[in-house]
């Protein structure tokens, strides 16, 4: 219970800060609106902008770790803070650092979502789609493609599964037999369900075939 009320209140404090940013960004106050973020950061998380930046996404992933367990409601949270900071960024033309940002975001949240985060708390599944949206004009590393990866096939969204395990494929993230089996597990669907996924049986054993075709030597 405490844990829950915790949660509810960190939420609270989010909403009413992403509304004021919101507004700082409107008047084009860009300096006060990324303080008021790290302001958060270092009240609910007792972490700063500098260290968020300065490490990759598995490190921050680490910090909330407890007892070998990972907090992935904390960071979920956390990543949300970091994604408003990448947004001021982006509006004050800093390109680059709110793309590196972005990126780290997306693979926290997917990191968080796979560990059993809770999806309502900050609509999770809407914030990746979301950020992978951001993100669409640039490639993203590998680490990133292969939890997106797993968790588009987890949610059903075979269609995009499928058109990432093709980057991982052209990046050499992926083995042409994992992606074989990719297709195989597809297999042991209902067709409704596949229906549903956006690859239906017929586009399934098309995708079979044209992995077959590309990389015979190595299935």
């Amino acid at each position: 219970m405490y844990r829950r009320d915790y949660l509810v209140r960190l939420v609270e404090d989010m909403t009413k800060l992403i509304a004021h940013v919101f507004r700082l960004k409107q008047e084009r106050k860009h300096t006060e609106a990324l303080q008021k973020v790290e302001d958060l950061l270092r009240r609910q998380f007792r972490l700063n902008s500098k260290l968020l930046g300065s490490l990759s996404a598995s490190d921050i992933e680490k910090l909330f770790h407890n007892q070998g367990f990972l907090d992935a409601d904390s960071l979920q949270s956390a990543a949300r803070m970091l994604e408003e900071e990448a947004d001021i960024l982006m509006d004050m033309g800093r390109e680059e650092e709110a793309v590196l940002h972005l990126t780290k975001v997306l693979e926290l949240y997917l990191t968080a979502i796979l560990h059993g985060a809770d999806r309502k708390l900050l609509g999770l599944p809407q914030r990746i789609a979301d950020v992978r949206d951001k993100l669409r004009a640039y490639a993203m590393p590998v680490s990133v493609e292969r939890l997106y990866f797993t968790y588009t096939e987890q949610e059903g969204d075979f269609a995009e599964a499928e058109n990432t395990l093709y980057r991982l494929l052209d990046q050499n993230g992926m083995a042409p037999d994992e992606a074989r089996q990719f297709y195989q597990r597809l297999l042991q669907l209902e067709p409704e369900e596949l229906e549903r996924g956006g690859l239906p049986l017929d586009e399934v054993y098309e995708g079979m075939a044209e992995l077959d075709r590309q990389y015979a030597d190595s299935i």
